[in-house]
């Protein structure tokens, strides 16, 4: 739920890609709560129905995730956070147009946008993007003292930062704020430190998310989605991304697939009929987020979850 910031030349130092082969499938195990949640469930799923060796490949640049998926090699095989519309353009790249990825038809409904902590909404008034293209109002989320507010847009590394830093110049509040790309952990650390005080927050925010459940934030007013106010170039497209993008209107619905190698057709040909059939939750990922924000180890969760489910992983077997 992004910026091209590890060149494609130290992916062999970022993947790893000898323990990756080592193991029978790959899964990239990401920096945020969610995603976690999602990379151990697959695996531990994967693990249970096949008795296959699943691999955990810390990265987070996800057109690094995807150029190595589709290389079909097993430096990455299995994506869980196929997040559309925010890596359509990865899809048309590899799916549609090479066909070296393939994505599931199934998916779990999400969420994106901005996102205010309540005292911002209740005290001063802070209810649409378009509330905060106001000097005034930017000044109330200046946490630093610097006369501009503070916005977190997302970590570099995902595709809708960069939509979102477009959205912000769009909205017209991208000169009262300092557009953060940051580490997740960074953004919520401010969030609770804000919401501990009383103080107004505002930043990127998708669901399924623990912050949700932890956190008074509400989601802020935005125009409806409209195809021809959301046109997004990404880096990879074209140099002059940021001129030829426009987006000024709320995401279109939003949905979680998975994607895997279209060569694990050949590979693990049993694995790709349970790809096809998990079907994750947003209640689920919610609760293990939950937990893994509160201490627990993401691949205990997933186990604790695979152990009580048996009868619907079987079903997604016989599928």
């Amino acid at each position: 739920m992004k910026l091209f910031t590890i060149p494609t030349s130290t992916l062999a130092v970022t993947l790893s890609p000898l323990m990756a082969l080592a193991a029978d499938v790959s899964i990239p195990d990401p920096n945020y709560a969610s995603g976690r949640a999602t990379a151990h469930a697959v695996k531990a799923v994967i693990e249970e129905a096949l008795g296959l060796e699943v691999e955990m490949v810390t990265t987070t640049a996800v057109p690094v995730i995807w150029e190595a998926m589709a290389r079909g090699n097993g430096e990455i095989d299995v994506w869980t956070e196929t997040w559309l519309p925010n890596q359509s353009g990865l899809v048309d790249k590899y799916v549609d147009g090479e066909k070296s990825v393939v994505i599931s038809q199934r998916s779990f409904a999400a969420v994106q946008g901005y996102c205010v902590t309540g005292v911002a909404m209740d005290e001063h008034g802070i209810k649409s993007v378009f509330d905060l293209a106001n000097p005034d109002n930017a000044v109330l989320f200046d946490a630093d003292g610097d006369g501009k507010g503070e916005i977190w847009i997302g970590p570099q590394g995902w595709q809708s930062t960069n939509i979102e830093s477009i959205r912000a110049r769009d909205y017209g509040f991208a000169d009262f704020f300092e557009l953060q790309s940051t580490d997740e952990a960074v953004a919520t650390a401010g969030l609770d430190a804000a919401s501990k005080a009383g103080k107004p927050w505002v930043g990127y925010c998708y669901g399924p998310h623990q912050n949700f459940a932890t956190y008074d934030i509400r989601m802020l007013e935005e125009p409806p989605h409209n195809p021809d106010e959301f046109v997004m170039v990404q880096p990879a497209e074209d140099p002059d991304w940021q001129a030829k993008s426009r987006v000024a209107s709320a995401y279109a619905d939003t949905a979680v697939y998975l994607s895997w190698a279209a060569t694990l057709a050949e590979r693990h040909p049993a694995l790709v009929p349970l790809l096809e059939n998990i079907q994750l939750s947003a209640e689920d990922v919610n609760a293990w987020s939950l937990e893994i924000v509160s201490g627990a180890e993401p691949s205990d969760v997933a186990a604790k979850w695979v152990k009580g489910n048996s009868d619907l992983i079987a079903s997604w077997m016989a599928q």
